[in-house]
């Protein structure tokens, strides 16, 4: 899995985690809902002001959104 699909899985993760919809945390972090959905899908790149608002919004560390996962099955 490359960087841009560890940040989408990542990002989609974390939202699912503190049950918010796509919707709902797009607008927390003042971007479009089809810009998140694009992000969660890989389909465009990420700014790390971007990064930094998702994180913060998520209550994680931006690194959380980029870190690989360990489980490799």
């Amino acid at each position: 899995m490359d960087l841009w699909e560890t940040f989408a899985t990542n990002l989609r993760r974390l939202r699912n985690v503190r049950r918010w919809s796509q919707g709902e945390l797009a607008y927390e972090a003042r971007i479009s809902r089809s810009y998140l959905s694009k992000l969660e899908k890989g389909a465009y790149y990420v700014s790390i002001k971007i990064i930094g608002r998702l994180a913060n919004k998520l209550d994680v560390e931006p690194a959380e959104l980029l870190k690989r996962s360990s489980n490799r099955g």
